[in-house]
């Protein structure tokens, strides 16, 4: 696969973040980019300039993993960015970093139904299904209800990049709406050097350049991050404000799947409002609830 200016853009905007201070580095005052050159780049990462000068012009092709990995400590690379420019060179040389079948864009297949069941034994907190193109695949009683805003009345599979950068009710969902946004195309990221061939997630990213200039600005910035772990705000238009605990656990039965577990701590306003709004969707599927009364 040709991705050189993949690797081209990541390099350029990885060095163009790490000042000569940051290295070490001493530096006279006539200095035309803030970043590192690349010939300071080169000698830090123990290479010719010339062989780094290749590098970045995205000739990856048959790079070691211990020139990769000098590069990696010479612009400060963090563990997800070096697995991204991992995956890059892979794809380069033609490695599937993956083991994701390749296959076009379609609708997703139900889900099975014991990971249904699992999902549906989770009942104090929101659980959901989600795969590499953002694509919301399963949720349990609670997730449904906490998600309203992005399910909505059905049709279309609900998409959390689309509900992000798309739908004016995401800035009042998200209090911290570029925080979330920034995040949503940094793992987007991640997830396209995993697996570049993924012709969904292709046609998403396509979609919605086209459509938000904010997802197009934050796509060049080439940021990549893992989805992991950490604590999120909302608001929720039937309960309000929560502050959620996350956990991000991979699905090993379905490749590029995760399972994402939100929790609020216990004894705190958060779970309180997690339990009216499991009140809340419990009344809304009741039988009554869905008749007309006379």
């Amino acid at each position: 696969m040709d991705n050189r200016a993949e690797v081209r853009e990541f390099l350029m905007t990885r060095r163009a973040r790490v000042t000569p201070d940051a290295v070490g580095l001493t530096v006279g005052g006539n200095r035309r980019v803030a970043g590192l050159r690349r010939s300071e780049v080169a000698t830090l990462a123990g290479v010719s300039v010339e062989y780094y000068s290749k590098l970045e012009r995205g000739a990856v092709a048959g790079a070691s993993a211990s020139v990769l990995d000098a590069v990696s400590r010479a612009l400060q690379l963090d563990e997800t960015e070096r697995a991204h420019l991992l995956d890059l060179a892979r794809a380069a040389d033609g490695v599937p970093t993956s083991g994701r079948p390749r296959r076009r864009a379609g609708r997703p297949a139900a889900p099975r139904h014991s990971l249904q069941w699992a999902l549906s034994s989770i009942t104090d907190g929101v659980a959901f299904v989600r795969d590499q193109r953002q694509d919301l695949l399963a949720v349990n009683d609670l997730g449904r209800a906490f998600y309203s805003p992005v399910i909505r009345d059905g049709g279309r599979t609900p998409n959390l990049a689309r509900f992000q950068f798309l739908d004016p009710a995401a800035r009042d969902f998200y209090p911290d709406w570029e925080r979330f946004a920034q995040m949503c195309v940094a793992i987007m990221r991640a997830e396209a050097g995993r697996d570049p061939h993924d012709k969904g997630l292709q046609e998403l990213v396509g979609e919605l350049s086209t459509r938000s200039e904010i997802f197009r600005t934050l796509w060049a910035a080439h940021d990549v991050r893992t989805h992991g772990a950490g604590t999120k705000r909302f608001h929720h238009p039937v309960v309000g404000e929560l502050t959620l605990a996350y956990e991000e656990l991979a699905i090993t039965a379905e490749p590029g799947h995760v399972l994402l577990i939100y929790t609020a701590e216990p004894g705190s306003p958060s779970a309180e409002r997690l339990k009216l709004l499991a009140s809340w969707s419990a009344e809304s599927r009741s039988p009554a609830a869905n008749t007309n009364a006379p």
